[in-house]
């Protein structure tokens, strides 16, 4: 099969979708790959090493993609690579369309078959390939948040691991399960006051039994959640509904009672986010003021450390792009995780999830 590696177009997405010991990999299964120019060299990796490693180099995304059969990205294909995806192309990449219709209706027109990474499932109902990402965005999501809290960047002036003295600053994380379980991690290591949500007691007393009276945790209900937002310095969303859109747990009037200057850092914001206030944004600009707190909105947080992002993202999505290469479309029947991953197929939406999150019709996916 002829496996396609574009540049990323996404504002400051410095990831690439392989790397050179993945192109290996895949030269040496029997396949041909094509690399785009400098795809690689914002997170490190040279043309010369995609090179070395067997692929064949082209200049442009109009030639990477007439000639792909299978398509391996990083993030959602932008409207200028809409025109570019033909019918029968396989589409490896992060997708999350739920709050994206324009992208759907695009893949839609296509014809082809997009592959959801974020939706990839396991049979315990892991998530293999949303993983490593999510485990990168929450242990930035504390990093982030302590930045902007700084004075000069428009926060309230506060340190998270406090002073002598001086209490700590206190983080409010809703979710616990991959993205919040790590930013929990990186919280509590930088001193901060912890309060983590969930709905889920058993994650909440895994939590407890690990970190003892560090944290504290709470059942996620209306109530609760009104009860500490208003305290929080930085409030991290870590919420996810597989293919769906986030819930909206925090309205608008609870970020209003926020103390002017507290930062929001809503990593849910790709899957539309579980505060009422919060919009994507990009690398370039990834604040914005509302009701006097700081939002942070950028949908690709792990782009901002490509390099460690690139390496873990392709150690996860290698064996199924292996698989893919390997058997075509059969793999979707041989291989469940894969089939789950299927967001859109030949004209259609056949993921339910995203089917009921744009209110579209679902088709089932043919057998073979």
């Amino acid at each position: 099969m002829i496996v396609g590696v574009p540049k990323e177009i996404k504002t400051q997405e410095h990831r690439v979708g392989m790397t050179p010991a993945g192109v290996r990999t895949l030269v040496e299964d029997g396949h041909r790959v094509l690399v785009e120019t400098s795809a690689g060299s914002a997170s490190g990796l040279s043309d010369e090493q995609y090179r070395q490693a067997g692929a064949g180099l082209v200049d442009t995304p109009a030639e990477l993609y007439a000639a792909a059969q299978l398509v391996v990205k990083v993030k959602e294909p932008l409207p200028p690579e809409y025109p570019l995806l033909r019918p029968g192309q396989l589409l490896f990449t992060f997708l999350h369309l739920a709050p994206d219709p324009g992208q759907a209706e695009a893949l839609l027109h296509s014809g082809g078959t997009a592959i959801a990474y974020e939706t990839v499932t396991r049979a315990d109902g892991t998530l293999p390939l949303l993983t490593p990402m999510s485990e990168i965005a929450g242990r930035m999501a504390p990093q982030v948040g302590a930045h902007w809290l700084q004075k000069e960047q428009g926060g309230k002036g506060v340190l998270l691991a406090g002073a002598p003295g001086v209490r700590p600053g206190r983080v409010v994380i809703l979710g616990a399960g991959t993205v919040g379980s790590n930013a929990l991690r990186i919280a509590v290591g930088m001193g901060a006051d912890v309060t983590v949500f969930d709905i889920d007691p058993a994650r909440l007393a895994a939590l407890d039994d690990h970190y003892g009276n560090r944290i504290h945790t709470l059942i996620a209900s209306s109530q609760t959640i009104e009860e500490e937002v208003p305290r929080a310095d930085l409030l991290i969303g870590a919420v996810l509904v597989t293919g769906a859109q986030a819930p909206k747990l925090v309205a608008r009037e609870l970020v209003a009672r926020m103390e002017p200057g507290s930062v929001i850092v809503d990593v849910a914001v790709d899957q539309g986010g579980c505060v009422a206030t919060i919009h994507p944004t990009t690398h370039a600009e990834p604040v914005y003021l509302a009701d006097g707190v700081l939002h942070y909105g950028v949908a690709n947080i792990p782009g901002a450390v490509s390099r460690t992002s690139t390496f873990a993202l392709t150690n996860a999505t290698l064996p199924y792009v292996r698989l893919l290469a390997g058997e075509g479309f059969a793999a979707f029947g041989n291989h469940p995780e894969l089939r789950a991953g299927i967001n859109v197929h030949a004209g259609a939406i056949v993921h339910p999830a995203v089917a009921r999150a744009l209110d579209l019709p679902c088709r089932p996916l043919p057998e073979s």
